[in-house]
């Protein structure tokens, strides 16, 4: 899949999907986790992207799929060891995104010590909103999130509880990877993640960007 970057002339290719756990205390506890002493970083593959307005399809494999809406950074310009302080010169855009979780699944990962990639990297269990330019958003730690299931709110909090800040999570990834224009940097959950269901209507907003839709669906 290729998105459009600002201030760029053609589409690039979706790269890395870095994707950052319990970077909200509450959602930690919630989890029965602590918070990491460093970022706490897992990756899901390009093919489970899916956009807004488009499904996020439930696989046979887990009944218990949960939502987490979480601050997409979107990578504009290579970088490796990128100082903190130049680190959100590197990010193009943000969105607000969902990390789709097979929770079932992630658990009998947990309890054998194995990763967590089948859990998280199910096809349509990454959708990614409209991109908005980051010239456009004054401070990334100061966005509410709000995510909605049928009408219903499910999660809301702001960004600025996230405890590695996002300019804190490019230096900290640059030092493991390159990245790459096309990269996304899904930054955590809050609290409230929970299960959904065939025929759910999910509505993902943050402050000043545009907002996210998908349907959910369990093919026959």
């Amino acid at each position: 899949m290729k998105i459009e970057l600002p201030g760029t002339s053609s589409p690039v290719s979706v790269g890395k999907l870095l994707c950052i756990g319990r970077n909200y205390a509450d959602h930690a506890a919630e989890m029965q986790r602590a918070v990491p002493e460093e970022p706490m970083v897992f990756l899901k593959p390009a093919s489970a992207l899916v956009r807004t307005d488009e499904a996020v399809r439930l696989p046979p494999q887990s009944t218990n799929v949960h939502h987490e809406i979480e601050l997409v950074a979107v990578v504009g310009t290579e970088g490796k060891n990128i100082p903190e302080d130049e680190a959100l010169d590197h990010v193009a855009a943000y969105a607000v995104g969902l990390d789709m979780t097979a929770r079932d699944l992630q658990q009998e990962a947990k309890e054998q010590r194995h990763p967590w990639s089948v859990a998280k990297g199910f096809d349509t269990f990454a959708p990614l909103g409209p991109l908005t330019s980051a010239a456009a958003v004054d401070d990334p730690q100061a966005l509410t999130l709000r995510l909605t299931v049928n009408g219903e709110v499910r999660q809301e909090a702001s960004t600025e509880r996230l405890f590695f800040p996002v300019r804190e999570l490019v230096h900290y990834c640059s030092q493991i990877f390159t990245l790459s224009p096309g990269d996304l940097l899904y930054t955590g959950t809050p609290a409230g993640v929970g299960p959904v269901h065939s025929g759910d209507e999910l509505r993902a907003t943050a402050t000043g960007l545009e907002p996210l839709h998908v349907s959910v669906d369990r093919p026959e």
